[in-house]
């Protein structure tokens, strides 16, 4: 990947500065991690957290991500209505999101799902194999049949998401409970990659595995800048047609 791909890393950087296990696993935040697995990838990376100036994601920074990804979970409603609002549209204007573990409850996941996001959880710290479903897909790109987390924080269906566009990651859990772990989608001219692994009291996002997973998605998600323009609003036909009608309301 080159390092023109401009990756924006957000967390909401609560459990780290609150519970000491947390602190003991992310003792810089969850977000230094990943920002260093995608720096592995050369990704051009810079982090942002929920307490900084507009979570630091104004409307400079936007203009410069290629892809954003999203950490939350003990804050997901103090973050601010216009910021959601002002990372939808980029991501309708083509940035990449990437979604991951407890963000399937963030306002931007819920918002632009448009359905609860709900589902099944249990801290037991138990097995979790994620398979691959789609081997073909780009995000899965050198990883084997699947991947063993050794501790994880189970969710379990029924996830209340649209039908995703492509399906990665099936989850089994060692309890018996299945899960879609690895889910994207197109929305406007972006794209979503939902990946579940990551609870903060465990080490996931130390894992090469999963590290590699994130640099895949990021690469997926970033924008196509050889794709066609989007051409939108009132538009001169290109055939030639009778334009007498002037029947209209505008």
């Amino acid at each position: 990947m080159s390092n023109d791909v401009r990756v924006t890393v957000w967390n909401e950087y609560v459990h780290e500065q609150e519970n000491e296990t947390v602190a003991e696993i992310y003792p810089d935040g969850i977000h230094a991690v990943v920002a260093d697995a995608l720096r592995e990838g050369g990704f051009d990376v810079e982090t942002a957290t929920l307490h900084e100036p507009e979570h630091g994601l104004s409307e400079e920074v936007l203009d410069e991500t290629d892809v954003l990804t999203w950490w939350g979970h003990a804050a997901h409603d103090e973050v601010d209505d216009a910021v959601v609002e002002r990372v939808k549209s980029h991501v309708l204007d083509g940035m990449g999101l990437v979604v991951m573990h407890s963000g399937h409850f963030s306002k931007i996941f819920r918002e632009l799902m448009g359905t609860s996001c709900a589902l099944k959880w249990r801290e037991a710290a138990e097995t979790e194999r994620l398979w691959v479903t789609n081997p073909a897909h780009p995000i899965a790109d050198g990883i084997d049949e699947y991947i063993e987390v050794p501790d994880a924080e189970m969710y379990g269906e029924h996830f209340d998401i649209p039908e995703p566009d492509s399906l990665v990651f099936t989850s089994w859990f060692e309890g018996g409970e299945v899960f879609r772990s690895g889910c994207c989608y197109y929305r406007g001219e972006g794209r979503i990659f939902y990946f579940r692994p990551g609870h903060e009291a465990y080490p996931v996002y130390h894992q090469d595995e999963i590290r590699q997973v994130l640099r895949n998605a990021c690469e997926w998600a970033t924008p196509n800048e050889d794709g066609p323009e989007v051409v939108r609003g009132n538009h001169t036909a290109i055939e030639e047609i009778d334009s007498s009608d002037d029947r209209t309301v505008h």
